[in-house]
């Protein structure tokens, strides 16, 4: 399928690995002009090397959660041209019982997970708008809907980055610009992978049964039983980027392998 993307100048934010790295290659192949993005240097040139061999990329080093360095990378951006694709991915997440994380530890999940793509959104819907044409895309979670006791903070930012999404789809009515959340579940990317295949060697366990075992035990309404790949990720997120999608706007699209039991 022809997702009508050529010469589309996309940015995908947090996208040195995992899925925003997915998504910013899959958008490459469907013919859009890509900005990576990650705080390392080294990292996002290493980056722009690597997938360059499918098409126009460009890398711009910076921590997004920071106001200065979000306001850096918006001019840097804007020496591209006009943004048609946002791809707000950049996040952080940490395994932590709630009574032990700190204010300073909340207030920098908001500034990651939420404020940098409110600030980002702020400085490029506008211009979507103007142009009558352009697509955001919030890269929430499952944990956004069905929070997580060990993940709470997290879960909270996911959830505002949903209604973030709804409400600034309100502000698109009319138009040909549309603002979507998509909510990932768990999902195979090379920190999971190495995470798991450490936690099995400890158990002394076959991976693809402790990956099974995992399933049975932690995510017992997924109806899958497995994980994610990036690929599916990134391919639900490069559908609702093209002009193909017109029609879904203000949408919360799960792809979370039916974890969440809701119709």
């Amino acid at each position: 399928m022809d997702l009508q993307m050529k010469n589309k100048l996309a940015v995908v934010t947090g996208s040195t690995s995992g899925i925003g790295k997915g998504i910013a290659e899959v958008l490459l192949k469907e013919g859009a002009n890509v900005i990576v993005n990650g705080r390392s240097k080294e990292r996002v040139d290493s980056v722009v090397k690597e997938l360059s061999s499918f098409g126009e990329v460009y890398g711009i080093a910076a921590d997004l959660s920071l106001q200065h360095e979000s306001e850096r990378f918006v001019e840097e951006v804007h020496k591209h041209g006009a943004v048609d694709i946002l791809v707000n991915n950049m996040g952080m997440f940490e395994v932590k019982p709630f009574d032990q994380v700190t204010d300073e530890e909340w207030m920098t999940y908001f500034q990651t997970n939420v404020i940098s793509a409110v600030r980002l959104t702020r400085n490029f819907l506008p211009s979507m708008l103007e142009r009558n044409s352009g697509r955001v895309l919030n890269i929430a979670s499952e944990a956004g809907v069905k929070p997580l006791s060990q993940m709470i903070p997290y879960s909270v930012s996911k959830g505002a980055m949903i209604s973030l999404s709804r409400g600034l789809a309100e502000t698109t009515k009319g138009t040909n610009v549309t603002v979507n959340s998509v909510l990932p579940g768990p999902t195979w990317t090379e920190g999971v992978a190495g995470f798991m295949k450490g936690a099995a060697a400890e158990e002394n366990k076959d991976l693809e049964q402790f990956t099974k075992d995992y399933f049975k035990d932690n995510e017992p309404t997924s109806l899958i039983q497995r994980f994610a790949t990036v690929e599916e990720v990134a391919n639900t997120v490069a559908y609702l980027a093209s002009p193909l999608s017109s029609a879904i706007n203000g949408s919360a699209q799960r792809v979370e392998g039916g974890i969440i039991r809701s119709v």
